[in-house]
């Protein structure tokens, strides 16, 4: 394994490599190149280095790395398939997985999964889930059972991934933006997060909501309907919802999200989902 110092020359040296290599798969035959790709993975998975940077003012615009995720991209055609046993199980792949949990102070429950060049801050616990290769999940935060966490998703401090939230991944095409889930977001058991989507902070997410990166999320809380594109503002309690479409065959139910309230300063952002949403009479 390549190790460098992780400074501004070295991440400006290994983004010119990665991107010669993106260009001229050909140069994936050296030894330099083979070696930048591998301190980016790394880097990664330490945290130094991530697909999507979230922005220094709250109201700011998340920082995408396309060059990162195009190292990730060129990380697979580098490795070799080798098998791995894991007491009864055993596995044949390309990836490595993390190692050194206590150390990291992260905690793992068997059968958790995540793969080398996956970030996991300190405080995080890892249920029966998987964490896929260039995602970050930051400090303090619950990957419930069977939840999965797909490639380069960024999850941030204190959020609470229920039970089977499935959050997508994004590798290609490369400009495409990673799902983000902000700090203290509480996101429902079956909801399914993918195609760029952002969560803002300490929003409620209820069970089973879908959003895509051009889902209709209608805030139905004044005298008018506000509506956004996979986007959910900070605060916002959502739930599932459908508004009518028009099709050549008549007119039918299509599912959107309905922001229905804003979590109130008052509630404990560990609160459950149901306790969130009562104050709204919706039950899950």
């Amino acid at each position: 394994m390549h190790h460098a110092p992780n400074t501004l020359l070295d991440r400006f040296a290994a983004q010119t490599a990665v991107e010669a290599a993106w260009a001229d798969r050909n140069l994936l035959e050296e030894v330099e190149t083979r070696a930048a790709i591998e301190h980016v993975i790394e880097e990664l998975d330490k945290g130094h280095l991530r697909v999507a940077e979230p922005p220094a003012e709250e109201d700011g615009e998340w920082k995408i790395n396309e060059w990162v995720k195009k190292a990730v991209i060129l990380y697979f055609p580098i490795r070799q398939m080798s098998t791995q046993q894991v007491g009864p199980f055993e596995y044949h792949d390309k990836m490595e997985l993390k190692a050194d949990y206590a150390q990291q102070h992260v905690r793992v429950v068997p059968p958790a999964t995540a793969r080398y060049g996956a970030f996991l801050a300190p405080g995080v616990i890892l249920m029966p889930s998987y964490v896929n290769i260039g995602a970050y999940v930051g400090a303090g935060t619950m990957v419930d059972t069977w939840a999965t966490v797909g490639s380069c998703a960024q999850v941030g401090a204190s959020v609470h991934l229920s039970g089977g939230v499935g959050l997508g991944g994004v590798l290609e095409p490369v400009q495409a933006a990673p799902v983000i889930i902000e700090d203290g977001a509480f996101i429902g058991s079956r909801s399914i997060l993918v195609e760029g989507c952002r969560i803002g902070r300490e929003a409620v997410i209820g069970a089973g909501v879908t959003i895509t990166g051009s889902t209709r999320i209608i805030d139905v809380t004044g005298p008018e309907p506000k509506e956004y594109r996979g986007y959910v503002p900070p605060r916002s309690v959502v739930i599932p919802g459908s508004i009518p479409k028009r099709f050549p065959a008549g007119e039918y139910q299509v599912p959107c999200a309905l922001i229905i309230g804003q979590r109130k300063p008052s509630t404990d952002l560990k609160t459950s989902l149901n306790e969130a949403l009562r104050d709204f009479g919706v039950s899950v």
